[in-house]
C-alpha cells in the first residue's frame, strides 16, 4: 500500500505547456530507456542506483529547463501553497523539490530506523523463532507462514513496511535453521507478493484508490471482487516459488525429527537482553501496525500522512539511544533513498515532457478496441500494457490518466477495464526491481544479506511469477468477475 502526500502543492507556474513537440517527446522518451538500460547493467558499470539515476535527473532536469518545460517566475520556481484562512503564501524552492515523493523516503527512512532499534529489543528474533518453531523447521511450511504475513500486511500496512518487516524476520529464521542458501528465494518471494497483497482491498494501493474512486467501486465490493484472484496469485506464487528456488519439504522422518530436534533447542529469549525494552520494543511495533493501517481514518494523522508515522515511531524507539544515535544513521541505505529522490526527479521531468501522456495517447487507442468486436482483447491488451508501463514508470500518474480516460469515454463501473488497469498498475511492479518501491525494497535486503541480485537478475528470476500472475489477471477479468454480475468483458 502507498500513501498519499499529505500535501499537495498547487502552482500554475509550474504548469506543462499545452502541447510539447513529439520530437521532444520521444528525446526524453529515450532518457527514460537510458536510465532503465542503465540499472540493468547497473554491475557491468560498476556504479550504483543512485549514481546512475542521479545522472538521469541531472540530464532530463537540464534538458527540461532548456527546452522550457517548467515555467518560473522572475527566475525563481514559486510554489503556491493551499491557502487556509489568510495564511496562504507562495514560497520559491527548487524546481525538483516537488517533485520527488517525500512520503515514501520518508516512510523508507522511518520504517527503516524504527525496525533496526526495534530488532535490538530482541523482539524481532522472539517472533522468527516462534515461527520457526511452529514450521517444525520444515522450509515450505515456514515459507508459507512468511508469505501469508506478507500477503496480510502489505493489505493493511504500506508495502514498503511490510517488506522491512518480514524480510527482517525471515533472515532471523532461516540463518536460525542454517538454511541461509533459501534466504534469496524466501526474499524474492515476500517482494513479489507485497504487490499481491496490495490487491486486497480499495485502499491497500493508490492506484487502487484512484481508479476505484473514478469508477465508483465500494469498499467491500472491491475486496469480494478481488480476494478471489489475491487467493490463487499468493498460492501459485508461493507453490511456484517453491519449485523454482529449490525450496522442499523434509521429506523422510528422519529429516523431520532432526529438525524438530534443532528447532527444540532455539530459546526465543536468547537476544532478549533487556525485559523492559522487549516489552517496549512489542508494545511499540503493535502500535506502529495500528496507526500504519489507519493512517487514511486518523484525524490530524491522515493529513501528515504514513512517512510522518515512521519517522515519529523511529524517533521514539531512538530516545533510549539518543545519545549513540549516529550509528543508527550509519546504517541507513542511502544509496536506496538516493536512488528514490532521482527516480522521483525524472518522472516528475517526463510528465512534464508528456511522455506519460505519449503512452496514455497509445492505450486510449487500445480502449477503443472494446467498442468493437475485439473488446476482450482490448481488455486483456490494456491490463497488459499498463503491467508493463507500471514496471519502469510510477503505476501513480499512469492509473490517474487511464482513470480520466475510461471517465471521459463514460465508461460504466461495471466494465472490465476498471479492473484491467488496478490489476496491470499493481502487478507491473513485479516485472522490474524498480517497479515498486516494496521489490526494490526486497532487492536491497537482498544485498544486505551478502546475496549477488543484479538487475537483470531479478527480471530473470522475478518474470516467470509476473508473468503468470498477469496471465492469471486477465483470465480473472474476462471469465471470472463477469460471475459476480456486471462486470462483462462485453
Amino acid at each position: 500500500m502507498t500513501s498519499l502526500p499529505c500535501l499537495v502543492l498547487a502552482t500554475s507556474e509550474t504548469a506543462t505547456p499545452e502541447t510539447v513537440p513529439l520530437s521532444l517527446r520521444l528525446v526524453f522518451a529515450a532518457l527514460l530507456l537510458a536510465l532503465i538500460v542503465g540499472l540493468a547493467l547497473e554491475e557491468k558499470i560498476h556504479a550504483k542506483k543512485s549514481i546512475i539515476a542521479g545522472l538521469a535527473a541531472v540530464v532530463s532536469l537540464f534538458l527540461a529547463n532548456v527546452f522550457h518545460l517548467y515555467h518560473y517566475v522572475g527566475h525563481k520556481f514559486l510554489v503556491k501553497l493551499p491557502p487556509f484562512g489568510d495564511l496562504g503564501h507562495t514560497i520559491e524552492m527548487p524546481v525538483y523539490i516537488p517533485g520527488i515523493d517525500w512520503s515514501v523516503i520518508s516512510l523508507i527512512l522511518g520504517a527503516s530506523l524504527f525496525v533496526d532499534v526495534t530488532s535490538r529489543s530482541g523482539l524481532f528474533t522472539w517472533i522468527a523463532v516462534r515461527l520457526t518453531k511452529m514450521s517444525g523447521g520444515d522450509p515450505v511450511t515456514l515459507l508459507w507462514y512468511y508469505g501469508v504475513m506478507t500477503v496480510v500486511f502489505s493489505a493493511v500496512l504500506n508495502n514498503v513496511a511490510a517488506m522491512i518487516i518480514v524480510g527482517s524476520l525471515t533472515g532471523v529464521s532461516l540463518r536460525k535453521l542454517g538454511r541461509s542458501d533459501i534466504l534469496l528465494g524466501f526474499l524474492l518471494i515476500e517482494g513479489l507478493l507485497t504487490n499481491v497483497g496490495g490487491l486486497l482491498t480499495l485502499i491497500s494501493s493508490v492506484p487502487n484508490i484512484i481508479v476505484g474512486n473514478t469508477a465508483g467501486i465500494a469498499f467491500v465490493e472491491f475486496f469480494y471482487k478481488s480476494a478471489p484472484f489475491v487467493v490463487v496469485a499468493t498460492v501459485l506464487t508461493i507453490w511456484v516459488g517453491a519449485l523454482l528456488f529449490g525450496i522442499r519439504r523434509l521429506a523422510t522422518e528422519a529429516e523431520r525429527n532432526e529438525a524438530r530436534m534443532l528447532v527444540s533447542g532455539f530459546d526465543e529469549n536468547d537476544g532478549i537482553k533487556s525485559r523492559g525494552f522487549f516489552w517496549f520494543g512489542a508494545v511499540m511495533l503493535g502500535a506502529f501496525i495500528l496507526v500504519i493501517a489507519t493512517t487514511t481514518y486518523l484525524p490530524v494523522v491522515q493529513d501528515l500522512g504514513m512517512g510522518f508515522v515512521a519517522i515519529a515511531f523511529a524517533v521514539i524507539m531512538l530516545l533510549p539511544y539518543k545519545a549513540t544515535v549516529d550509528r543508527f544513521y550509519q546504517a541507513v541505505d542511502w544509496d536506496l533513498l538516493g536512488f528514490f529522490a532521482a527516480l522521483f526527479v525524472v518522472i516528475n521531468v517526463m510528465e512534464h515532457a508528456q511522455v506519460l501522456d505519449l503512452i496514455g495517447a497509445g492505450l486510449a487507442k487500445v480502449i477503443a478496441l472494446n467498442q468493437s468486436v475485439f473488446s476482450g482483447c482490448g481488455t486483456g491488451a490494456i491490463l497488459a500494457a499498463s503491467a508493463g508501463f507500471s514496471s519502469v514508470t510510477d503505476n501513480i500518474p499512469l492509473s490517474a490518466m487511464l482513470a480520466k480516460i475510461l471517465q471521459a469515454r463514460e465508461t460504466p463501473a461495471t466494465d472490465p477495464l476498471w479492473w484491467a488497469v488496478i490489476f496491470g498498475s499493481n502487478l507491473g511492479g513485479n516485472l522490474t526491481p524498480i517497479g515498486s518501491a516494496s521489490t526494490l525494497v526486497s532487492v536491497t535486503i537482498i544485498h544486505k544479506e551478502d546475496l549477488h541480485l543484479s538487475f537483470s537478475g531479478f527480471v530473470k528470476k522475478a518474470a516467470p511469477f509476473a508473468l503468470i500472475q498477469i496471465v492469471i489477471a486477465i483470465a480473472y477479468v474476462l471469465l471470472v468477475l463477469p460471475m459476480f454480475g456486471g462486470a462483462s468483458a462485453q
